[in-house]
């Protein structure tokens, strides 16, 4: 079955070991650590000789499709713009367009402006996400350093889980960088 290209699809997994194969497939030749030859993927069609490469990016897409689905997890395949809408952007982040027009302001995400519009650049949103993830993983791993006693009692760890907690939600209410 071929579905438009450019709407949103969902995949659901069907059972069988077809999926295992593929998986097996995929994940044995990732595995294999060889770096030289540069290891290519391709699509067979129907027809002997009938086949295509397949780019590193719907290499990586493929295999993350077919791990979800043998979790019994259903796959959904959104088409997005390259640039996209405040509203958008604020979707892909999690946050209100409030929150992102205030970040662009910050000058924290690049944009560029159509008439009164902005448009943010998917890449740049993408990398801001990655570089505010990262921030966040190290502000956790700091608070860990900071409370990994293991001697310490269960109530005190909590106590300053909760006071961490609240100096972080205080620092966002204020607009500092978490």
């Amino acid at each position: 079955m071929v579905s438009s290209p450019l709407t949103r699809e969902t995949y659901l997994p069907e059972a069988g070991d077809q999926l295992a194969r593929v998986y097996d497939f995929l994940t044995a030749r990732g595995a294999t650590g060889a770096t030289v030859p540069e290891p290519r993927y391709m699509l067979a069609g129907a027809e002997a000789g009938e086949q295509v490469e397949l780019p590193h990016e719907v290499y990586r897409v493929l295999l993350q499709v077919v791990e979800a689905m043998r979790a019994n997890l259903a796959v959904t395949v959104v088409p997005q713009a390259m640039t996209l809408t405040t509203q958008q952007a604020a979707d892909l982040l999690g946050v209100s367009r409030p929150t992102v027009v205030k970040l662009l302001d910050e000058h924290k995400i690049p944009f560029e402006r159509v008439g009164t519009h902005r448009r943010i650049l998917l890449r740049d949103l993408l990398s801001y996400r990655k570089q505010r993830r990262d921030e966040q993983y190290a502000a956790l791993d700091a608070m860990t350093a900071e409370i990994g006693d293991d001697d310490e009692d269960p109530e005190t760890v909590q106590r300053r889980l909760r006071a961490a907690r609240t100096a972080i939600a205080a620092r966002r209410r204020s607009g500092e960088a978490t």
